[in-house]
């Protein structure tokens, strides 16, 4: 005969017991919506002959000033040379695609070291312009902070893929603010940022064979697999997720599915892009060895925890760590620009009493 359990031991498999039968917290449910097929308004369209991937335009054909003429016509673009939380465009109004409109309306930012690109429209070929002139002239005039504000239905996967290859070689952050949208193509645009910072609505959904000479199903499904093919690449190439592309295979271009924000962490389209992260830390051990990288790594730990308290000013959460990263031996006197804080150590020195 078996002995019956202890009180104390039928107590704590009551509590396991109990704690299993609690209801875990319900996960945001998926959303689909209907979307009106229109190909002006954007989505995600593909046309042509399916070709391989185009490499990017190197960056030598813009080296000169005697820029070939493009016209922004599928949105519109502004340029402003500060990062503001205040959602919408502002700045210079970029229509012009010369070198000397570019540069005109870049050369501001010189003194911020910030550029914030913000375009509202379709994309296609003449967004990838946009894009590849900004960056070109941003490096010129070395302004290593890019921002991207971008609010797009969508356009075309094959100028999407272009443009993100540029975006991905450039270093962008890429914002989809709380009013605006990054939809259908889109989403190909977000692959290739950087850094994401998303509070509006993504959403994906089937590709559209424009000027498709198909005549049955096997033939359109060959067209898409060779673009899908292309787009699997792409997202691998940029640390997202093929699921991305198996979405824009499977649900009907009169439909939009949201993703939640679950699914894009999940998918590698919100946050720091994985691949340029395990690329920086790589060149990084190279550059300053594993002992910075792992002090910087613990500084980060303990700064956001200590340093970064709901309710702290600016002024305060910088005291806090530059207090903090002497306790980590920074700045590092082999990388110093890499320490963390470091541009408290660039700013000129004011002296006082005029010149």
């Amino acid at each position: 005969m078996q002995p019956f359990p202890s009180p104390k031991f039928a107590l704590v498999l009551c509590l396991v017991l109990v704690a299993c039968q609690q209801k875990q917290p319900p996960k945001e449910p998926v959303k689909i919506v209907d979307v009106p097929v229109n190909v002006e308004q954007g989505g995600a369209l593909s046309g042509g002959p399916v070709q391989p991937p185009v490499p990017a335009p190197k960056v030598d054909l813009l080296a000169g000033t005697d820029w070939p003429v493009v016209a922004l016509d599928s949105g519109d673009a502004s340029i402003d040379c500060q990062a503001d939380a205040v959602e919408g465009r502002g700045g210079h109004e970029l229509v012009d695609l010369s070198y000397t409109a570019v540069t005109a309306a870049l050369e501001p930012c010189e003194k911020t070291g910030m550029v914030r690109l913000h375009y509202e429209g379709k994309i296609a070929t003449d967004f990838t312009a946009l894009v590849e002139r900004v960056s070109n002239i941003a490096q010129r005039l070395k302004i290593e902070k890019r921002l991207l504000d971008l609010d797009s239905s969508g356009g075309h996967v094959e100028d999407a893929m272009k443009a993100g290859q540029v975006i991905g070689d450039s270093r962008w952050t890429i914002r989809v603010g709380a009013d605006a949208i990054c939809h259908s193509a889109c989403v190909l645009i977000l692959a290739a940022g950087d850094d994401r910072k998303i509070d509006g609505k993504v959403g994906i959904h089937r590709m559209i064979r424009v000027d498709s000479k198909a005549t049955s199903r096997t033939e359109l499904s060959q067209e898409l697999r060779e673009v899908y093919a292309q787009m699997k690449e792409y997202l691998e190439r940029n640390g997202a997720s093929v699921a991305v592309a198996d979405l824009m295979m499977t649900v009907p271009n009169r439909k939009l599915r949201l993703l939640t924000a679950d699914e894009l962490l999940e998918y590698g389209l919100d946050g720091t892009n994985a691949v340029q992260d395990d690329l920086e830390r790589i060149q990084l051990t190279r550059k300053c060895g594993d002992d910075f990288v792992r002090r910087k790594d613990e500084f980060t730990r303990v700064f956001d925890r200590e340093c970064g308290l709901p309710g702290r000013t600016p002024e305060e959460i910088d005291t806090c760590g530059l207090t903090l990263r002497q306790e980590f031996g920074f700045p590092d006197g082999k990388c110093p620009i890499e320490s963390p804080l470091s541009w408290h150590d660039q700013r000129p020195v004011e002296h006082a009493g005029g010149e």
